[in-house]
């Protein structure tokens, strides 16, 4: 079973979408520090600190627009044209939340969220997916464990994980015997700017009584990379999100949606109520 060090290095291009904040900064982070050789490219709207050197190329890109996306992905086929012999690695990152009852939610931003947590990571998948297959490598898809329940006050967030959980497992039994195949990395609360732009004044996994439920997103990152190393086609990160994970899958959806709904409702009540901010 090679290390992570090892794994990376069979690649001759890595791609990340997401990558200047959060997990896919992360996961960027931790690919220069086990020293890949791989020409690395970044997909997002602004270029990731400490990012570009000599191999490094940013295209700037808004993942939800099917035409930006177009038009990067063809940059993307010449690079690894270009590129020497290896395999190819498609971290798809990119997404972000909206918490609140959905009424109360914007439909544009929800509408968008499909676009960029769902539609984009099929796209970006389908038009590099020939190339992959030929050359190998894996596509990594950051789900989250909010795809394993529904999750009301997070109702479109959590169907889009739902999404992605469900479709990267079945990517991975479609491409089985092939020398591509796929990895779904479900992460619980991680400490990342994540919770801003959902609306949160401040993070609900630094509240009280919310310790020892979160990671960091450093944390999540080596954990996806010691997860691809070993072959794995599913990550959840850490003991205390396997149990979520398991109580979303085992107990009556019914049950399961009651209870996820009364939590995020305390959240919601805590926010309104000054003890969030």
């Amino acid at each position: 079973m090679p290390s992570p060090l090892k794994y990376i290095n069979r690649a001759s291009v890595i791609i990340v979408t997401g990558g200047s904040s959060g997990i896919g900064n992360s996961i960027i982070k931790a690919i220069k520090n086990v020293g890949s050789h791989a020409r690395l490219c970044n997909l997002s709207r602004s270029v990731p600190e400490d990012f570009l050197d000599e191999k490094d190329l940013h295209l700037s890109t808004d993942l939800s627009d099917s035409a930006a996306l177009a038009v990067a992905s063809s940059k993307l086929l010449a690079v690894i044209a270009a590129a020497p012999p290896g395999e190819i690695l498609l971290f798809n990152n990119s997404g972000h939340g909206d918490y609140g009852r959905i009424s109360e939610l914007s439909m544009d931003k929800q509408l968008n969220m499909v676009d960029l947590n769902i539609r984009a990571v099929v796209e970006l998948t389908l038009r590099l997916l020939p190339v992959l297959t030929e050359r190998g490598g894996a596509i990594i898809n950051v789900a989250s464990t909010a795809g394993f329940q529904p999750t009301p006050y997070l109702a479109t967030y959590g169907a889009t994980k739902s999404f992605v959980l469900n479709w990267t497992l079945a990517l991975n039994e479609d491409l089985r015997g092939s020398r591509l195949r796929a990895l779904a990395v479900c992460p619980g609360p991680t400490r990342s700017n994540f919770f801003n732009a959902a609306g949160f004044e401040r993070s609900p996994i630094s509240a009280e009584g919310s310790a020892g439920f979160d990671m960091s997103s450093d944390q999540v990152a080596e954990l996806t990379l010691q997860a691809l190393a070993r072959g794995r086609s599913l990550c959840v990160t850490g003991w205390r999100n396997q149990c979520i994970a398991s109580f979303g899958r085992t107990l009556p959806i019914r049950l399961v949606t009651r209870v996820g709904g009364y939590i995020l409702r305390k959240l919601r009540l805590e926010q309104h109520q000054g003890t969030l901010k």
